[in-house]
């Protein structure tokens, strides 16, 4: 064991460059590892968007960044809250068809007004939150067939209220609600606006409040963080609850974007939140996770997107199949990373 300061003297020259370099050169690579997983979306974005803004005339027009922009918008959402609950280690498969209900729920609800039509899908997508997050944190089910059922269940409740999809309700375009959806402040449609003001209060519960706290020591250890008084259990259902609501209103703004409840949409969009968020940097071991990571990482899905569609030779198909092989790439990353970082 090599001496200290605070153990013994240093005696000679030959050991102190030993006993100094290295933590030092341990501090260095976990500090580069963590720099690495926590913006190397964002550098693979950049690049992505530079190559693509002198590869095709089209990209970098104003037009163009601000439907990728809308478009991302309502994945975002969804991907907030699927942040939170990836972070304490969990799953939720629910919010795809919880996306579509929202939708749903908000096209009918704007018959009565728009109050009505973005309180009724925050209710019912909020209350199936609760539901999930008191099967997970109280009864200890695994999240992944907890959420799958709700998964099932919503979309089910779905196709009751539509007819099995025979009905489709519409959006006044008049309306306030159309508005909310369809309309743009400085360039940037509604939505947008409203998704960083959802990301920013995000990043600040996450790292400056007592719940953000317990988010992370949930994800990190469970049972460390229950020794320590951190409530697990509560911490839990709200996560889930948080997802249901941010999933319930994502799909409002997307049936006022659209001015009708489309039945069809939500598909899938469990995977895209899933695969935005851990592109981000977040682990799906729980425990590591960043807000701006995940906007980051819905923000790169979406280009590549764009980028397939600008080619316009490749069928919408390979966008899949390059977001796949992009996420191996990153758990492969993330593994070697977290070694790297316990071995330092």
């Amino acid at each position: 064991m090599t001496a200290t300061g605070t153990d013994a003297p240093v005696t000679t020259a030959s050991r102190q460059p030993s006993s100094e370099t290295e933590p030092v050169g341990s501090a260095r690579s976990e500090r580069l590892s963590a720099v690495i997983q926590q913006h190397g979306a964002l550098a693979v974005l950049a690049l992505v968007c530079l190559v693509a803004s002198f590869s095709f005339d089209s990209f970098a027009t104003g037009d163009n960044v601000s439907n990728m922009a809308t478009s991302s918008a309502f994945l975002a959402i969804v991907a907030l809250g699927m942040t939170f609950v990836i972070i304490t280690g969990g799953i939720d498969l629910s919010v795809g068809s919880l996306f579509a209900l929202g939708g749903v729920l908000a096209a009918w609800g704007s018959r009565h007004g728009t109050l009505v039509a973005l309180l009724l899908p925050l209710a019912v997508c909020g209350l199936i939150g609760v539901v999930n997050g008191v099967l997970v944190a109280r009864s200890r089910l695994a999240p992944f067939i907890v959420t799958l059922a709700a998964m099932l269940g919503a979309r089910g409740l779905l196709l009751a209220l539509t007819d099995e999809g025979a009905d489709t309700y519409l959006i006044g375009k008049g309306s306030f609600l159309a508005e909310l959806g369809q309309g743009s402040t400085l360039g940037l449609g509604n939505p947008v606006w409203i998704t960083l003001a959802l990301f920013a209060a995000g990043a600040v519960v996450l790292r400056r409040t007592r719940f953000g706290q317990h988010v992370y020591a949930v994800g990190g250890n469970e049972d460390a963080a229950a020794l320590m008084g951190a409530p697990v259990a509560r911490t839990k259902i709200l996560v889930y609850t948080l997802s249901g609501l941010l999933a319930g209103l994502a799909g409002a703004l997307n049936a006022a974007w659209l001015a009708s409840g489309v039945t069809i949409l939500g598909n899938g969009m469990e995977l895209e939140a899933i695969s935005a968020v851990v592109i981000g940097g977040t682990l799906l071991t729980g425990g590591l996770g960043y807000v701006s990571g995940s906007l980051v990482g819905v923000l790169l899905l979406k280009v590549i997107q764009n980028v397939i569609n600008q080619i316009g030779s490749l069928d919408s198909s390979y966008q899949q199949v390059v977001s796949g092989a992009f996420l191996a790439v990153v758990v492969v990353a993330q593994t070697w990373l977290g070694r790297r970082r316990q071995l330092a």
